[in-house]
């Protein structure tokens, strides 16, 4: 599969997180989405505080602000239903939780 079909089903599954997380009656804003590699590094080459493998740069990971009635809700727990939502819409969706990181969201690619 190309990296470019990779990226619209993510941006696909993404809106329908987003969606997701309005029914359970939370708000989400954009942490990171993208992390240029002029500014980060090509994918495979660190140059700032993101990782060298940063799925950020492909395209294919978000990092989610979730807010409950005002309030910004931090910890991986909070987001765990959405993180388990985000998984059962494919096998190649990770979410961050997994590794202490919850408000993120990648599509891997293998």
């Amino acid at each position: 599969m190309t990296l470019s079909k990779h990226q619209q089903i993510f941006a696909r599954h993404i809106a329908l997180l987003i969606l997701y997380a309005d029914v359970l009656g939370y708000a989400v804003t954009f942490g990171d989405a993208f992390r240029d590699p002029r500014v980060h590094g090509e994918y495979g080459k660190k140059e700032s505080y993101a990782s060298a493998n940063s799925e950020h740069k492909r395209r294919l990971a978000v990092d989610l602000n979730l807010f409950d009635d005002g309030e910004y809700l931090g910890s991986t727990d909070d987001h765990e239903e959405l993180g388990e939502f985000w998984e059962s819409l494919d096998p190649l969706n990770v979410w961050g939780g997994r590794w202490e990181d919850g408000n993120h969201y990648q599509r891997n690619t293998t």
